[in-house]
């Protein structure tokens, strides 16, 4: 793991007060993180993450909008090189918590949050064979079946309502997973 004195810019995604202020206190009292935000929800929050330019992105997949939380790299796209972190209390599907770097648990002490929250920058800058040998997702199946229908970028965009750049994130994804070009 890397700890090169670096301080990581952290946002917090969570709705309850008393967990993200409990949370923040936790990560604060180690000098290699600095929370540059806590947001209550992801309604409006991409914009100002934008702007926060954080390392990690601690979220409470509950925050996430239902029918968003099986897609959370276009609900952050744009986002670049930042570790997403799921904060769990509740149960969350395992198929959504696989979209994430690492999970923190209600009951994990300072010690284990900081050695996860290093590990999840650590896995951003891994070799992609190491990070995962995934089946694609269902998002990522759809872009494919597009391709193979010889459709361009902007086409597959605009048929899934999606940016161009997404687009070629999943097409990335897929060329990873599948190590097919």
């Amino acid at each position: 793991m890397q700890n090169n004195n670096k301080s990581y810019r952290i946002v917090i995604i969570e709705p309850s007060m008393i967990i993200s202020t409990g949370l923040r206190k936790l990560i604060e009292m180690r000098n290699e993180f600095e929370v540059v935000a806590v947001i209550a929800d992801c309604f409006h929050c991409l914009e100002r993450i934008n702007h926060l330019n954080p390392d990690i992105i601690i979220i409470n997949p509950s925050a996430v909008e239902l029918k968003k939380r099986q897609h959370l790299e276009e609900l952050f796209d744009g986002v670049k090189d930042t570790a997403f972190v799921a904060l769990v209390y509740q149960y969350i599907d395992a198929d959504i918590l696989k979209q994430y770097h690492t999970t923190l648990d209600i009951a994990d002490d300072g010690e284990k949050i900081s050695q996860k929250l290093l590990h999840s920058i650590d896995a951003l800058s891994a070799p992609a064979d190491l990070i995962d040998k995934n089946e694609l997702s269902e998002r990522e199946k759809e872009i494919l079946i597009s391709l193979a229908k010889g459709k361009i970028n902007k086409e597959i965009a605009d048929l899934h309502h999606i940016s161009v750049h997404t687009v070629i994130t999943h097409r990335k994804n897929i060329i990873r997973k599948t190590g097919i070009k």
